[in-house]
């Protein structure tokens, strides 16, 4: 193992998102989903790791992790519990939060939508409606109003990619639906809201004498490789990288529709994108499979590969090759929005942090402009279908008493932070 030093301006930390951390909330989707028995080990977002209550006690292990930068989301359920009705207590905590990060050093970036809905939207079809757009617009600009002029970097949407294939295609996320043509319908109308999103971000800003806007999308990306170079090997792998990726990509910087989206420029042709933000876990090995059922594929892990808790292959390069071909296509800097992994005895996370950044550190020096590494996630929180049982945090949470422990791969990450690299020392006592 080699030690290497990132550079001075490069911005280390952690993220997570409201519903998963916060608690407290019963007007959002998964709330309601979790009521109807959906989540795996039957725990709750009600509670999560009431973060919502402890912000200050969790900002202060932020400092300790020696977080440069920290993502958090918003919860729009709050923030707008009831349609057209603003809630000026929610946006006040969440001021009073970010001015807490702010006051300990750690640069904000906001997320908007991070997979959960109020309950109203969700009764009124969801994105499949294409008042979402509409609606979602509102919100963020009611949302920049407040904070805008202390928070300069912002996420639109957070993967989504996951939350439609997993709503409407896989059926496993609310409202649990299996149509192709609401998954049509909704990543078109989020692409939509994205692009009015953008522009409302920076008009607002725009209208506070604020220069320094950054705003992009967090996107979900993985290597689709072939298990074997044939044709049909090839089509599938490359399908597979078109509908989970590109239908996405593309209408989201540029504002083009691509097929079976649609075609053409709805709103018009644009850069929507500050930076380009990526989460990446892990990579597929595809085949063709002669089966309607499992839509003509195989997805599987590459042989004798690593995996973690939910048997995800461990694969570090595939940051490298994704991060590579999306800067030399977008040509702007890349935040690693997410990258982490499930390990609940924190066995091979620091191995997992180390081999990643790694990768970052090649990147830069071969010219790729890296500027920040978030590192999924800050603590064990609510893990969206999987509940409580998948662990990817830097610091446990006793799921009674809520109490926080910094593991060792926190540790680990705080030296990392606090140097910006991994020293020769780090490698002996940790790796």
């Amino acid at each position: 193992m080699n030690s290497f030093k990132l550079p001075g301006g490069f911005l280390l930390g952690t993220a997570t998102a409201s519903l998963q951390i916060e608690g407290g909330d019963r007007n959002n989707s998964w709330y309601r989903w979790a009521e109807e028995g959906h989540i795996k080990d039957g725990t709750h977002p009600v509670n999560a790791v009431d973060h919502w209550n402890r912000v200050e006690e969790d900002i202060e292990i932020m400092k300790k992790l020696n977080n440069q930068t920290y993502r958090l989301s918003l919860e729009w359920s709050r923030i707008e519990p009831v349609r057209g009705k603003f809630s000026k207590e929610a946006i006040d905590h969440y001021r009073w939060e970010i001015e807490k990060l702010i006051e300990a050093g750690i640069k904000p970036l906001v997320t908007l939508h991070h997979f959960s809905n109020p309950l109203w939207l969700e009764d009124n079809g969801a994105w499949v409606n294409h008042e979402a757009v509409g609606l979602f617009e509102r919100y963020v600009q009611y949302v920049v109003t407040y904070l805008g002029d202390i928070v300069s970097d912002w996420i639109t949407i957070n993967e989504p990619n996951v939350y439609m294939i997993n709503s409407y295609m896989f059926g496993e996320w609310p409202p649990g639906e299996k149509s192709i043509s609401k998954f049509i319908k909704g990543s078109r109308n989020m692409i939509l809201a994205h692009i009015k999103a953008y522009k409302a971000i920076h008009s607002v800003r725009e209208g506070m004498n604020q220069k320094d806007t950054m705003v992009g999308v967090a996107n979900h990306l993985r290597v689709f490789d072939s298990k074997k170079k044939t044709p049909l090997n090839n089509w599938i792998s490359n399908l597979y990288d078109r509908m989970f990726q590109e239908i996405f990509i593309t209408g989201m910087t540029e504002g083009k529709l691509i097929s079976p989206l649609g075609s053409g420029y709805p709103l018009e042709k644009g850069k929507y994108y500050d930076f380009f933000g990526i989460n990446y876990y892990t990579r597929d090995i595809v085949s063709f499979k002669m089966n309607a059922a499992s839509l003509f594929s195989k997805r599987e892990v590459f042989e004798g590969s690593a995996v973690n808790d939910l048997g995800w292959e461990i694969y570090p390069e595939g940051l490298y090759r994704i991060c590579k071909k999306y800067y030399e296509r977008f040509k702007v800097p890349i935040f690693i929005t997410e990258n982490g992994t499930s390990d609940e005895k924190d066995e091979f996370r620091i191995k997992y942090i180390y081999d990643h950044l790694y990768q970052i550190n090649k990147l830069i020096n071969d010219g790729i402009e890296v500027q920040r590494y978030y590192h999924w996630t800050l603590m064990d929180n609510f893990e969206w279908i999987e509940g409580l049982s998948s662990k990817f945090g830097l610091v446990s949470v006793d799921p009674v008493s809520y109490e926080r422990k910094v593991k060792e791969s926190g540790k680990f990450y705080s030296e990392v932070c606090s140097e910006k690299g991994v020293t020769k020392e780090m490698i002996k006592k940790y790796l």
